[in-house]
């Protein structure tokens, strides 16, 4: 937020419940760095928001069941650190991009255009998204565990890809 220029900052709600560490000390989040959360070397999963919680719930899971999951949380959009994402392909041959947002338009839908524009030939299989349908949202609670994508959904995407 010290950027200097407007700054936009987007929280999931749901994201209010988690607990982790909190530093005591002043703390950044550098522009344009992503981390890795979960080293893997069978698939990249690059996360955003909420989904950054279902992906390492799906990566534990399928960890015991011998399927190694990279977890990259990009951290910032704009600047997005590509070369992390790239880096990470190009050791799994496999992307999954998740979102909590629609399949259309979104953040996923532009790291998938940037890296099939930058290195096309790095892929083993066809790059998945996971994400809300393009639909409207519904307001009724059974509808909306239908809607949003989670831990299950990531895990039965990742078992197709392998």
């Amino acid at each position: 937020m010290a950027d200097g220029n407007p700054v936009l900052c987007v929280e999931h709600r749901w994201t209010y419940d988690a607990l982790g560490p909190v530093p005591e000390e002043m703390y950044a989040v550098p522009f344009g760095k992503g981390i890795i959360r979960m080293e893997g070397t069978d698939v990249t999963v690059v996360a955003v928001s909420q989904m950054l919680y279902e992906s390492i719930k799906a990566a534990r899971i399928l960890a015991e069941e011998g399927i190694s999951v990279e977890v990259i949380d990009p951290r910032t959009l704009v600047p997005l650190d590509m070369e992390l994402i790239e880096e990470s392909v190009r050791r799994t041959g496999r992307l999954v991009v998740t979102e909590p947002a629609c399949r259309t338009g979104g953040v996923a839908a532009e790291i998938v255009c940037r890296l099939a524009e930058s290195a096309p030939d790095i892929l083993k299989k066809a790059i998945r998204r996971v994400g809300f349908p393009d639909t409207p949202t519904p307001c009724s609670p059974v509808l909306e565990n239908l809607y949003y994508p989670g831990c299950d959904d990531m895990v039965t995407t990742i078992k197709e890809m392998m």
